[in-house]
């Protein structure tokens, strides 16, 4: 089998990885790709904002399989033009990546699935969001106030605050920038991602993993695209996998296939485990980043026949999904300036081999690897518990060298001290 992967982060790094170990996999290419993924895949230049161009990438290049990484592409049609081309992806049509791409278009679909969220009031102007953060201080009886954009944002487009100014004002922000705001209730309790392959009729849920969406140790400073994540989580309930795959994720498979729009690709749900029972807090239409770097590593069934029956509508035929024992823990090293100014162009050193995905890099006119984004590099670490997985990705971390560059030191210690706890 001939797979492309399409995107240039640590997720598509990740998910290359995986593929390149798979003996099914005949040829694989990553486009457009970063400095890491050239070790396991050939490089190819596409715009990833090009629906046609992938397409077309993918026909000269004689791919049989197109792995579609980053919402964007998949929001603006990509999946939609290479099936056009008779190729087979993995990744949902433009219109049921609205899942993503519009946080109403989502809270509609599981209103009519039944699926349980947290209650959202939209938002077109200043005057309805003033209106809109009275109605919800009513609602959970004051702050935090939570305002998203409902379009694309990177992972970053959510406040969660007690302080409604703070909260008007990054309302007004996006409606200036010409979007749109949904204003939600606060949900309470620990946050779960949990993925899930589908062919737009079956639902393979994987296991669940955390990230960490602050820049800073103890969840402090701003929201970031994720610095870092663990799998799996020895806190999470007992049948929660299940009762997620029955109460969310199949329901809304099955409406969006009502709608006429079958979700062949990678349904994340992103879960708060509340007092009053599991909520959504939002759907993504393609895997993590972070939470691919520590979800893969684990998963021992081949990745490339699981995808492919996926993008082809035959994943009720595939066998039970095998998981290796043990943890893994990755820890994202950012450019300093991250999330808002990163400084790119700096070297960077110690990053090859094993457990070291790239994300923000590129390679320099003499061949060296420089950064070339915020978040550089996922530094993964696996162990026989979370303890010792979280050690060695520290350890690996030690080794990267990168001037002035900011990391967790926290990332997974909650859990390893058992801190966490459901409500």
């Amino acid at each position: 089998m001939r797979v492309v992967v399409v995107g240039s982060g640590a997720r598509e790094h990740a998910l290359c990885v995986a593929l390149s170990s798979d003996p099914a996999v005949s040829a694989l290419a990553c486009a457009p790709g970063n400095a890491g993924t050239r070790a396991v895949a050939e490089p190819l230049t596409v715009d990833v904002l090009d629906p046609d161009a992938i397409a077309a990438l993918a026909v000269s290049w004689r791919a049989d399989l197109v792995v579609v990484g980053p919402e964007v592409p998949l929001v603006a049609g990509a999946a939609d033009a290479v099936r056009d081309s008779g190729i087979a992806c993995f990744g949902p049509s433009e219109q049921a990546a609205q899942l993503e791409g519009s946080k109403s278009f989502a809270k509609h679909v599981m209103a009519a699935a039944g699926v349980p969220t947290a209650q959202s009031w939209p938002v077109g102007g200043p005057a309805e969001l003033e209106t809109a953060l009275d109605e919800v201080a009513q609602v959970v009886a004051g702050a935090p106030y939570v305002v998203k954009d409902d379009g694309l944002a990177a992972g970053k487009g959510v406040l969660v605050t007690p302080d409604r100014a703070a909260a008007v004002a990054h309302g007004r922000a996006v409606l200036d920038a010409g979007g749109a705001v949904l204003v939600e209730e606060y949900l309470d309790g620990p946050e779960v991602s949990l993925f899930a392959l589908s062919d737009g009729t079956t639902v393979v849920p994987l296991i669940p993993a955390q990230d960490s969406k602050r820049r800073d140790d103890g969840d402090a400073g701003p929201n970031t695209g994720g610095m870092g994540a663990y799998a799996p989580l020895p806190w999470a309930p007992p049948g929660l996998v299940e009762e997620v795959l029955a109460t969310v994720l199949q329901p809304t498979v099955d409406e969006m296939a009502r709608r006429g729009e079958h979700f062949a690709g990678l349904l994340y749900a992103g879960l708060a485990l509340t007092s009053r029972g599991v909520r959504v807090v939002e759907f993504n239409a393609r895997f993590g980043d972070p939470e691919t770097q520590v979800v893969l590593p684990l998963l021992e069934t081949p990745l490339a026949g699981l995808l492919h029956a996926a993008a082809t509508g035959t994943l009720a035929d595939q066998p039970p999904l095998r998981w290796r024992d043990g943890a893994a823990v990755t820890v994202v090293v950012a450019a300093p300036g991250y999330p808002e100014a990163p400084r790119t162009g700096s070297p960077v050193t110690g990053a090859d081999g094993e457990g070291v995905l790239h994300a923000g890099t590129a390679v320099g006119p003499d061949g060296s690897v420089v950064s070339a984004g915020g978040r550089v590099l996922s530094v993964v670490g696996l162990g026989h518990d979370l303890e010792a997985a979280r050690r060695a990705a520290y350890e690996r971390v030690a080794g990267v060298g990168l001037a002035d560059a900011h990391w967790r030191t926290d990332i997974a210690l909650a859990a390893v001290e058992g801190r966490i706890v459901v409500p």
